[in-house]
């Protein structure tokens, strides 16, 4: 399309989709300042949840945290909207603990539509943008299907899977962008003239499931963490609705023999897919070729919010025909007489090679072009948010004329730990984040999010007065509350001591409230029993105050051991090693194993191969007791 004479209008910034990564983009960029028009297929569906009703997880809370920390608005959305909560790896350590909450579906799109609609510097627009519009190397705004041309300093492409996207049922295949929506058609094709390297991916959800139609007597309760979660500084207003029960069965030898019956019925298997799926959400199909020894996988039935009837069958994904799907459902105990209102389906999708992207997100070769989320190749609603947020934020800099770009470094965040890996190592297949992508993830916890990022946000123009304020109040709390329990000496003879193992004298004689908080299974309540504080803090602080208590004596000791790791890229590695008896992550062990790397800086490039996964190289290399192959 030729840069037209006069555009339609004009605006700083234009972000191109209204999922997790466009909704993050639009509202960090309105912000900063910029005047901003988000341009949507549908207008109706800003801030959906097209896939599964969850925040959060392992890796994920980390960056919905980070998000907020920034002044972002995925987790103040989900703290107004979730209808089951719970913090998973409750027995660990804190810096892999992470909160997880089911929202409902219905109030999340809504409560983020009314937020992108109300912020006076983001105008929405519906329509398919088919152009990024390019003069002298420089954006200079987008054209439409309908013919349009809407001028902008920068653009932000945000979208998802639409890029070309085909939904496959089976042996049925239909143009779109998510089941019942149309896809984008245009806009790859004007990606790729502009040098991008299109790739394709996949990715898919589970069928849909009527309650009421479901025996849940049958099935295992999990109900909702009983202690107040919330992913926000802020505390946002909450309906007076209880929170919903989560309900857990499982596959059995019938679905397992039903479903290896009709594999080349799948979409998946039949060869009807070419794109790559993900490694860390598997259909269910791949989990029975690559697991035919498991007689039974896990399914959640997870409630899609408080006034629908619809239940999403966590761990179902699929693209098998509906027939077959219906007798898979009802194979499960607790759904013989299963209804299912929407089927799975797997759906693949257009994306780009992210390492034609600067940290800043920016298209290397585009002035002012910058792209978020699945479009990168990433998969999940965290690390698409993530993306957007950092892009518009970008975005908005890049119109107003700012040089300082919003750039996270690994150890400093998360985010910057994805935006390293996806720009040095690409994706070969849709990238997760997981919380042993960090090398440096025990100062990475969610609860130190606000201290790590507050002052960056600040000073980016992306947190306002009453988020600083909150954190400062927060940081104060946390502070005089640590300060107090250090202070506090333990009597010999105070039954508390018992949870102390292995004092020597010395300790014994000094042994503070402070240093029984920092040991595993004794929480802040226990200690506050014991030794109440004046002016109790708020929940929120006293789990930080506990999360660094447990942490602060393992972190320095950390970050010089990876760095060490990071540092030893010249380390020679031998030939024969053999990865399989070294402690890596499975997929580390396959990607090391296949690309055999001749020294450690070549490991750090594999995708796949993470910098934890480093240390461990590292650490085997400086013993010189590494296992060879014989």
């Amino acid at each position: 399309m030729r840069i037209p004479s006069s555009f339609a209008q004009s605006y700083d910034v234009i972000v191109v989709g209204g999922g997790h990564a466009g909704c993050e983009a639009a509202l960090a960029s309105a912000r900063v300042g910029a005047r901003t028009l988000m341009l949507a297929l549908n207008l109706d569906t800003i801030g959906a949840m097209p896939c599964n009703c969850s925040i959060g997880g392992p890796g994920k809370s980390q960056l919905v945290s980070e998000i907020d920390a920034l002044g972002g608005e995925m987790g103040r959305a989900c703290d107004r909207t979730f209808t089951h909560g719970r913090v998973l790896n409750a027995s660990k350590g804190p810096a892999v603990q992470s909160l997880r909450c089911q929202a409902d579906k219905a109030e999340y799109r809504a409560t983020m539509k009314q937020r992108v609609e109300s912020e006076p510097l983001i105008a929405t627009y519906q329509d398919a943008v088919s152009d990024v519009l390019v003069r002298g190397g420089a954006v200079a705004g987008v054209g439409t299907r309908d013919g349009l041309a809407f001028g902008a300093r920068a653009v932000v492409v945000c979208t998802g899977t639409f890029l070309n996207g085909v939904v496959h049922i089976g042996e049925k295949r239909v143009s779109g962008g998510r089941a019942g929506e149309a896809s984008a058609e245009q806009l790859s094709g004007s990606l790729r003239e502009l040098g991008l390297h299109v790739r394709r991916f996949k990715t898919g959800t589970v069928p849909r499931l009527r309650q009421s139609s479901l025996a849940t007597e049958m099935m295992r309760v999990q109900p909702s963490d009983a202690r107040p979660l919330r992913f926000s500084i802020l505390e946002q207003p909450r309906p007076g609705r209880p929170l919903l029960p989560c309900y857990i069965t499982h596959t059995t030898e019938e679905t397992h023999a039903l479903l290896m019956a009709n594999l080349e019925r799948s979409a998946l298997y039949a060869g009807n897919v070419s794109g790559t799926g993900p490694r860390y959400c598997p259909s269910i199909e791949t989990k029975l070729v690559r697991f035919p020894d498991r007689t039974h996988h896990q399914v959640f039935m997870e409630l899609e919010g408080w006034q629908t009837d619809e239940v999403y069958a966590q761990g179902l994904y699929n693209s098998m025909p509906y027939d077959v799907q219906l007798a898979m459902v009802r194979s499960v105990p607790g759904c013989e007489r299963a209804e299912i209102t929407r089927p799975g389906y797997a759906i693949e999708y257009d994306c780009i090679d992210p390492r034609a992207l600067t940290p800043a997100l920016e298209c290397a070769g585009v002035a002012g072009l910058f792209l978020a989320g699945q479009v990168n190749g990433t998969s999940g609603y965290e690390e698409a948010a993530a993306q957007g947020l950092v892009a518009g934020a970008n975005a908005a800099g890049h119109a107003l004329g700012r040089e300082a770009a919003l750039i996270l470094e690994r150890g400093e965040a998360y985010i910057g730990v994805m935006i390293d890996d996806l720009l040095s190592a690409g994706a070969d297949e849709p990238y997760r984040m997981l919380t042993s992508r960090a090398e440096f993830r025990i100062l990475l916890g969610q609860h130190t999010a606000y201290d790590r990022l507050t002052a960056v946000g600040v000073g980016h123009g992306l947190v306002g007065a009453e988020q600083l304020a909150a954190v400062r109040f927060m940081q104060r709390s946390v502070e005089q509350e640590t300060e107090r329990l250090r202070a506090v000496q333990v009597p010999l003879g105070h039954p508390m001591r018992s949870r102390y193992p292995g004092m020597s004298a010395r300790q014994a004689d000094a042994l503070t409230a402070g240093d029984l908080l920092g040991q595993a299974g004794v929480n802040y309540e226990e200690i506050a029993r014991h030794w109440p504080p004046a002016r109790p803090p708020s929940a929120f602080a006293a789990g930080v105050v506990e999360a660094s208590a447990k942490c602060w004596a393992y972190a320095e000791r950390e970050v010089q051991r990876a760095r060490r790791a990071v540092q030893a890229g010249s380390v020679q590695l031998p030939a024969n090693l053999d990865y399989a008896r070294l402690p890596l992550r499975k997929e580390a062990r396959e990607r090391l194993a296949a690309a055999r790397p001749r020294t450690l800086g070549e490991a750090q490039r594999l995708f796949g191969v993470t910098r934890a996964d480093i240390v461990v190289l590292a650490a085997a290399a400086r013993r010189g007791d590494v296992s060879r192959e014989t």
